[in-house]
């Protein structure tokens, strides 16, 4: 199989079958190979029927060759160019955010309170006799 088949090669094959998949190509009278759905062409592709039906003739390059198994990777996307990829916008830089500012002072001791207005709180409470384990 190797010596007809090597990797790198292009050859041209018949569509003999298609499966959601990949479709299979036959190389010659006896050796056929997988188009994995991934290979078939550059983008994404959902449906293989779109772009393949059995007996389309097509380019192929012999990706890989599993003797022990007798499979034949092939790529149809590999013989082709690839398409130029359109400039990516620039990115605008992220806006930053403002904190809001409430109007007024409220003086409750409930909410949110700075370390430094519980630091002396806390010394405070550490230096209690009662609140001391023994």
């Amino acid at each position: 199989m190797s010596e007809k088949f090597e990797v790198g090669t292009v050859v041209t094959g018949k569509v003999t079958g298609i499966q959601p998949y990949g479709a299979f190509v036959a190389l010659d009278d006896s050796t056929q190979g997988l188009v994995h759905i991934s290979e078939i062409t550059h983008g994404y592709v959902k449906d293989i029927n779109d772009h393949l039906k059995v007996g389309d003739e097509v380019q192929v390059k012999v990706l890989s060759v599993d003797e022990a198994a007798g499979k034949i990777g092939l790529s149809i996307r590999a013989t082709e160019e690839a398409p130029e990829r359109p400039a990516a916008p620039a990115k605008k830089a992220p806006k930053k955010r403002q904190a809001a500012v409430k109007a007024g002072t409220n003086d409750s001791s409930e909410g949110f309170n700075t370390l430094k207005d519980k630091l002396q709180e806390w010394i405070d409470q550490s230096q209690r006799e009662d609140l001391i384990k023994k």
